[in-house]
């Protein structure tokens, strides 16, 4: 089963990674990335990295794609001009993707079979994050917080 799936999963993710690169429509773009990313987190989770495949679900899917529609929406003009396919990004898309397919042919470490690693649960990184890198990742809380506070600031209007 995990061999069907795993063949799925790819075409669905780079059917919309390539619809992604060439929708000329933002909207539509934005709606395959979000796609492609739930590809990239579904080959987490079938591997069995729950942790990265929950931040990546709640992190890029939850976060990032969400702030790309709303500045779409908030920056779109009326244009309905349609220009076509956008043949840029189909050629960049096929050289990052004939890239990564050399990286992985070349990789000598295809052959080894790793020793066998007690699984890393999400309970087990929670606790040592909260425990061993409290420090860290309170400076990260209150990075982030003044990066949020900064860009309301920049956002917001005088009131004269």
């Amino acid at each position: 089963m995990s061999g069907v799936a795993f063949i799925l999963i790819s075409i669905l993710t780079l059917a919309a990674a390539l619809a992604t690169a060439t929708l000329p429509n933002l909207m539509h773009a934005a709606f395959c990335f979000v796609l492609a990313l739930l590809g990239l987190a579904s080959f987490f989770f079938l591997l069995g990295a729950e942790f990265v495949g929950l931040a990546l679900v709640f992190i890029y899917i939850g976060a990032v794609a969400v702030l790309i529609v709303f500045t779409i929406l908030l920056t779109r003009r009326d244009s309905k001009e349609h220009h076509g396919v956008n043949w840029s990004g189909v050629l960049i898309a096929f050289a990052v993707f004939v890239g990564l397919i050399w990286a992985v042919l070349k990789t000598q470490s295809l052959s080894i079979v790793p020793p066998h690693i007690r699984a890393l649960t999400v309970r087990q990184i929670g606790q040592t994050l909260m425990t061993g890198y409290v420090w860290p990742l309170q400076c990260v809380g209150l990075l982030l917080t003044a990066a949020l506070i900064g860009a309301l600031v920049l956002v917001m209007e005088e009131k004269k």
